[in-house]
């Protein structure tokens, strides 16, 4: 808008051009705006999401990894879907408790080495970037505000356990497994669980898990402390509705604060070792054992 003193009348800004770039901008098939402009919750079928399913039916609010053909892998697009869909859900007052689970027969496996293999190995600048969407994903989950459920409805493989770790309460069928194989694979489990696994089923036993890379059956798992119950299937589904109907009358202002006080230990050694941990990831994209690994693995599929 022109200032006072400077001989150019209020209409003649935007010149011309200018305006006409705007209205052929407009009318560009470019997707709806990705970024909101007040924090305020949209539905979901606004969001168009591909690689997730966003469903709220208050009180409730799910979020499923919608990828059942590569058993949820995590690709990009998935990652900043999930980091969406918690963003969303923590600007919803109506939604008081947040299920994530996964189609098909898998809660998820972690990274989609597939794509791992094509975009990020001797890449370590664009696997940078992938961490990031990672790290940002567990941090919009861990701080949604409210509490969080992980259904797991099938196995649980690195990132997916890490996942499941990162939600409040879990509960498990019972003929799954839980399983870290970032050691056979060239990578560090270090998205969470060499962090967070001490703190769940002490030190000793994750040791156990990340160095062994053993099956921990569902029953062993919920033994450990790793998940809350592990349960037959038929029966999966009205444990998640039985807590969610519990933390629903919950306070929410004071739950928040309540999970904000309990998240401290996993809060303190997240920052204290993820951006560390993001650096080496990347470099280790470079080396003969990551890449190796990688192959060797993509050769058995």
């Amino acid at each position: 808008m022109a200032t006072r003193g400077s001989g150019r009348s209020r209409g003649s800004w935007p010149p011309a051009r200018t305006r006409k770039r705007s209205a052929s901008a407009s009318r560009s098939s470019s997707p709806r705006l990705a970024e909101p402009t007040h924090p305020r919750p949209s539905a979901p079928d606004e969001l168009g999401f591909e690689s997730i399913v966003y469903e709220k039916a208050p009180p409730r609010a799910t979020i499923t990894l919608n990828r059942p053909e590569v058993l949820n892998a995590f690709d990009f697009r998935m990652l900043r879907e999930l980091a969406r869909a918690c963003e969303d859900a923590s600007w919803d007052d109506e939604i008081r408790v947040v299920v994530v689970t996964g189609a098909g027969r898998a809660f998820c496996v972690g990274a989609d080495l597939k794509s791992w293999a094509a975009d990020y190995l001797g890449e370590p600048r664009e696997y940078w970037k992938w961490f990031g969407a990672f790290k940002d994903m567990h941090d919009r989950l861990r701080e949604i505000g409210k509490p969080t459920i992980a259904r797991v409805n099938g196995i649980a493989v690195g990132g997916g356990n890490e996942l499941q770790m990162a939600c409040d309460l879990a509960v498990m069928v019972e003929d799954a497994f839980i399983r870290h194989v970032g050691l056979e694979h060239g990578s560090v489990p270090a998205g969470g669980a060499t962090q967070w696994l001490p703190i769940l089923v002490g030190d000793r036993r994750a040791r156990e898990i990340i160095l062994l890379c053993d099956e921990i059956p569902a029953a062993q798992a919920a033994d450990w402390g790793l998940v809350n119950r592990a349960v037959p299937a038929a029966e999966l589904d009205a444990v998640v509705d039985e807590w969610v109907e519990k933390l629903a009358r919950k306070l929410p202002q004071t739950t928040r604060y309540a999970k904000q006080q309990l998240n401290w230990w996993r809060d303190l050694s997240w920052h204290e070792t993820v951006g560390h941990a993001r650096d080496w990831l990347a470099l280790s994209m470079l080396g003969d054992e990551a890449q190796t690994a990688v192959r060797k693995f993509l050769e058995r599929e």
